[in-house]
C-alpha cells in the first residue's frame, strides 16, 4: 500500500469515526423489473450500524417500517400486519435492499461515507478518469472503488463489486457540500433508483431506543435464515 493510499484510507476512517447520526426525509424512487415504486419516508441513521426507515402514507402515518439494530433486521408492513425478521447480514441486505453489504457499510453508504473494510487487504489510488481520482479497496467480501477528494475525504461515487454484489452509488451534493441524496444502479442495472434528502440534520443526536421496533401482537412473522 503506497503512502498516498494509506493517507486516503486514513481520511475515510477519520470521516467515518467523526460521523454520529443523520435524520432526514427521503424521497425514494426505485425501478425494478419494469416496475416503478415511489415513496417518501423518514430516515434515521446512527453509527456504527443502526437504521430506521418509515415509509409514510399521504396522511403521514407509517405504511412500512424497516430497522437494523444490534445485528437484527426487522421489516413491518402495517397494511398487512406482517413482519419479516432476521439477522442483519450482507445476504439479507442483498435480498431486501439490493445492496449486499454489512450494516455499518449500509449506514455509511446512506450517509455518503465510505467505510473501509475491517479486513482490508489491498488499497490503491487509481489514476483519474472522467469522474476524478479514486481509491480501490479490496476486502474479503468485495471490492470498493471510491471516487473522492483526497484533501477533504468528500465521497462522490462508490462502486461495490464481488460475488453477487454489484452496485454503483453516485452522490448529489448542495452547493455548500451538504449531502442531497444519491442515484443507485444495482443488480447489473436491473435495479435503478434515486434517493433525495430533505431537511437533513447531521450529528444532532438520536436515542438508541428509536431503532427498537416492537412487532404488534397478532402480526404474522416470517423469519429469515
Amino acid at each position: 500500500m503506497s503512502e498516498e493510499a494509506q493517507r486516503a484510507v486514513a481520511l475515510l476512517q477519520t470521516r467515518w469515526r467523526e460521523f454520529s447520526d443523520v435524520r432526514t426525509l427521503a424521497d425514494v424512487l426505485v425501478e425494478r423489473g419494469g416496475r416503478t415504486q415511489h415513496v417518501t419516508g423518514a430516515l434515521l441513521l446512527k453509527a456504527p450500524a443502526s437504521i430506521r426507515f418509515e415509509a409514510l402514507s399521504p396522511f403521514g402515518s407509517p405504511l412500512l417500517i424497516a430497522t437494523i439494530h444490534d445485528g437484527q433486521l426487522v421489516l413491518y408492513n402495517a397494511a398487512s400486519n406482517s413482519a419479516t425478521v432476521g439477522p442483519a447480514t450482507p445476504d439479507t441486505a442483498g435480498r431486501l435492499f439490493s445492496l449486499a453489504v454489512a450494516p455499518d457499510e449500509l449506514v455509511g453508504l446512506l450517509a455518503g461515507r465510505a467505510v473501509p473494510p475491517k479486513d482490508l487487504r489491498v488499497a490503491t489510488v487509481l489514476p483519474a478518469d472522467e469522474h476524478g481520482v479514486s481509491l480501490e479497496m479490496i476486502g474479503a467480501l468485495h471490492r470498493q472503488r471510491v471516487w473522492m477528494d483526497l484533501a477533504t475525504g468528500l465521497v462522490r461515487r462508490i462502486q461495490i463489486t464481488g460475488g453477487r454484489i454489484e452496485a454503483l452509488l453516485i452522490y448529489q451534493h448542495a452547493d455548500d457540500g451538504t449531502l442531497a441524496g444519491f442515484d443507485l444502479a444495482a443488480a447489473q442495472d436491473n435495479v435503478t433508483g434515486t434517493v433525495r434528502y430533505r431537511n437533513l440534520v447531521i450529528d444532532a443526536g438520536i436515542e438508541p431506543e428509536r431503532f427498537h421496533l416492537t412487532i404488534p401482537a397478532g402480526a404474522s412473522i416470517e423469519r429469515l435464515r
